[in-house]
């Protein structure tokens, strides 16, 4: 969705957009189930767990952490990631809504 283009939808649906495009790749689905699992890690932790190099890695960590799902603190030359609380169920919220607008008995179709 170009730039020009976004201002046609509410915040909501942007922001839903970008969460869903984070979601959208299988690299970053397995690293917050890592994540989920662990409570925490070391970034080079996730370059053995799922046998991506460091880079590739790093490329993903930050596109969860532009969207907040996920926040780091350093700790001496090492990277704790942990999943944000506040903001998963944020997100969980947000898909909550769109999820539930759909009645559950529909003879539309």
């Amino acid at each position: 969705m170009g730039v020009t283009k976004s201002d046609l939808f509410t915040e909501k649906q942007n922001e839903l957009a970008k969460i869903a495009k984070v979601f959208a790749h299988p690299a970053r689905i397995a690293i917050l189930e890592y994540l989920i699992q662990s409570d925490t890690c070391i970034n080079g932790d996730l370059v053995q767990e799922l046998g991506l190099a460091q880079a590739t890695i790093s490329q993903h960590l930050r596109e969860l952490k532009e969207t907040g799902l996920i926040k780091g603190s350093i700790e001496g030359v090492t990277v704790c990631y942990c999943i944000d609380p506040i903001r998963w169920t944020e997100v969980q919220n947000l898909f909550q809504e769109l999820f539930g607008g759909f009645p559950k008995i529909s003879g539309c179709c």
